[in-house]
């Protein structure tokens, strides 16, 4: 059993260019994240993908008074993964509820329980916003007793000063930035 997870955090079509809300050059990592895949799939880790799926009416939306255009609906094209998932990749779906945000891949989702019945002690994190739905993930995953580490060439932020801050932030925190 392997003890170790790759989870890549929503790599989703609406959050590269040309996406519903994008992260400026977030398909530059694309191909990192694609690396990391294949080396943790060889290597027996269990891969996880975090995505949103929001129904048309979320809370974060904003003609529902959030912050965000609508983004990652469920079952359109720009809630599809951008990455090459394996077959039996561990899909977790956040942010399903119209009246709950979640940005953390442990928010509102059995991944802490999925992580530890597969014997799961550390965990590594790329993906997309390094400022927000990764930092949150990594955080979480300290909070529920995972090793964590950041895999820095395969995040991306909106902003270069706050992802800055976040990665600050996440160390202090105790994750290993990679």
């Amino acid at each position: 059993m392997p003890e170790e997870a790759l989870i890549v955090v929503d790599m989703q079509r609406d959050f590269m260019p040309g996406g519903a809300l994008p992260v400026p050059d977030g398909d530059r990592i694309i191909p990192w994240c694609n690396h990391y895949i294949e080396e943790f799939r060889k290597r027996g880790a269990l891969i996880v993908a975090t995505r949103d799926w929001h129904p048309e009416n979320h809370i974060s939306f904003k003609e529902q008074g959030g912050p965000w255009p609508a983004h990652c609906v469920r079952n359109t094209p720009g809630a599809e993964f951008v990455v090459d998932l394996p077959s039996d990749a561990v899909i977790i779906s956040k942010a399903t509820e119209p009246d709950k945000e979640a940005y953390s891949g442990f928010e509102g989702t059995e991944l802490a329980e999925i992580l530890r019945k597969n014997g799961v002690k550390r965990v590594y994190v790329c993906g997309v916003a390094t400022e927000y739905c990764v930092k949150a993930t990594a955080l979480d995953a300290i909070k529920h007793g995972f090793e964590t580490y950041l895999l820095s060439d395969a995040v991306k932020g909106i902003n270069p000063e706050d992802e800055e801050k976040a990665l600050r932030e996440m160390e202090r925190a105790g994750v290993k930035v990679l």
